[in-house]
């Protein structure tokens, strides 16, 4: 064994030399990979494949809880965000949010069009370039756009959408990246700790879907039978479950930046808390309806990981049992809010990340513990109430509160604006909701049949009682009807 690894050659990491040029140095002369240990850029990759997985499983599952005759717009949305959004991030998001010489709000455009980014150390870390930093946060504004998009269920049009995403990317995400992973901004300065995206990720998409949930109005017939159905496809309900649990280990685990124990322990409360989550929020349910709801048990994963996810690198590995049984208990409870404000919150967004993301970064204030930051080699922080740092709870306060309020007024805003643009207005038509999105704005369907009406028990003779009883009328439009 001693005279093989006298044989292997191993070529020692190059310091850094801070006279090189923005680019890192010219790869022609000299190779700018050494300074990099390959084993962190590799996980780095991987990571943002991961993070990517995730954003089908948006739309997979907004689509398996939407009705039928919509479902194919939802996975439409999700996917188009990773599109437009790539783009914007390419074109001046990426600047907005992580130049080297941004601002506490925001950053500038030193670096549009990816303008020298390349081989420097990233501002995220010095173990990874700045190129590779560049794609991987990019796969977080496009989730987190896809996230908020879902609030467009059954009654948005999708020309609107696609503005929507490039507007509030650049207007909303970009400086609450800013300031809170941008070792230049306010959050991160003051001490906030927000380890993969409490306020820049969930709380900012949650209240952008309350945004624009309240925005579009209500769908017709809110309030009435016709909006008391259930899930149409609990398969792709834990698809997109199981999507986004795997894509969360490279969302969580690869926010530490390198391949080491600080990762590896974040992916393990990460798989702790999405678990008692699901456990949390099934019980919750029985309680009620005495069932074993697949929905609830999927709802409370998501609320599990979203809520782990600012304190994923900063916790113990038993803490992530509190993040799961609150996390799950408080968006499970929050899943109500929508009937007391009066909004349409289709999917649930504003329950599932807003509350999720407050609560993960109020409980981070409690067991953010400094042996776990320093596992990493090099992160130090004061901790949170373990480690007897009080005033971390008012930190964390106030991220979540400014991040809360910029994105709902924020989003309010773009969305006013844009509903007076001819062209833009937000919401499909009445005809377009009834026949439903998929057909009025894609021609495309979900399935090879779409229903218009559907099976409602109700007192009311005058009210249908299976689809069929319109049926005539129906299949005259070409469209196949569905008893369900």
């Amino acid at each position: 064994m001693d005279s093989l690894n006298d044989t292997l050659q191993y070529v020692p990491l190059k310091q850094y030399d801070t006279t090189m040029p923005p680019t890192g140095g010219d790869s022609l002369t000299g190779n700018l990979n050494l300074v990099y240990e390959t084993g962190n850029i590799a996980w780095m990759i991987v990571a943002t494949g991961l993070v990517l997985l995730m954003i089908p499983g948006v739309g997979f599952f907004y689509s398996g809880l939407a009705r039928r005759k919509s479902a194919l717009s939802l996975i439409w949305l999700s996917m188009m965000s990773t599109a437009v959004v790539s783009f914007q991030w390419f074109f001046w998001g990426y600047s907005l949010a992580f130049s080297h010489t941004a601002g506490k709000f925001l950053g500038d455009l030193e670096n549009i069009g990816f303008r020298n980014v390349l081989g420097q150390p990233s501002v995220g870390s010095t173990k990874i370039p700045d190129l590779l930093f560049a794609v991987y946060q990019g796969m977080f504004s496009a989730i987190t756009v896809a996230l908020a998009i879902g609030a467009a269920a059954e009654r948005g049009r999708m020309l609107p959408c696609v503005v929507f995403m490039f507007v509030w990317a650049t207007l909303i995400y970009d400086p609450i990246a800013c300031w809170t992973w941008n070792p230049s901004g306010w959050s991160a300065k003051m001490g906030g700790l927000d380890f993969a995206g409490g306020t820049p990720v969930h709380i900012s998409s949650g209240c952008a879907a309350l945004a624009y949930s309240l925005m579009l109005g209500k769908r017709r017939g809110h309030g009435t039978h016709e909006l008391n159905y259930r899930p149409h496809n609990v398969t792709h309900i834990v698809l997109g479950t199981v999507f986004l649990w795997v894509g969360w280990f490279g969302f969580n685990g690869g926010s530490a930046m390198a391949a080491n124990l600080r990762a590896v322990m974040a992916c393990v409360v990460t798989n702790l808390a999405a678990s008692v989550g699901g456990i949390t929020w099934c019980l919750l349910d029985y309680r009620l309806e005495h069932k074993w709801s697949t929905v609830g048990f999927c709802s409370g994963v998501i609320a599990g990981l979203v809520a782990i996810t600012p304190g994923s690198g900063y916790v113990p590995a038993w803490a992530a049992v509190v993040y799961g049984v609150v996390g799950g208990a408080a968006c499970n409870y929050a899943t109500k809010l929508k009937f007391v404000i009066g909004v349409d919150d289709a999917l649930d967004i504003f329950a599932e990340h807003g509350i999720g993301g407050l609560v993960g970064n109020i409980l981070t204030a409690f067991f953010a513990a400094d042996y776990i930051a320093h596992l990493d080699g090099a992160t130090v922080i004061n901790g949170g109430w373990v480690n007897h740092h009080w005033v971390q709870i008012g930190y964390q306060i106030a991220d979540s509160v400014s991040g809360f309020a910029y994105a709902f007024g924020g989003t309010c805003i773009i969305l006013f604006v844009m509903n007076l643009i001819p062209g833009l207005s937000l919401r499909a038509s009445e005809d377009a909701e009834v026949l439903g999105i998929d057909d009025a704005e894609l021609g495309e369907f979900a399935y090879d049949y779409v229903e218009l009406t559907r099976e409602v028990i109700s007192e009311d003779d005058s009210v249908p009682k299976f689809s069929t009883d319109n049926g005539p009328r129906l299949m005259s439009m070409g469209q196949p009807v569905e008893k369900q």
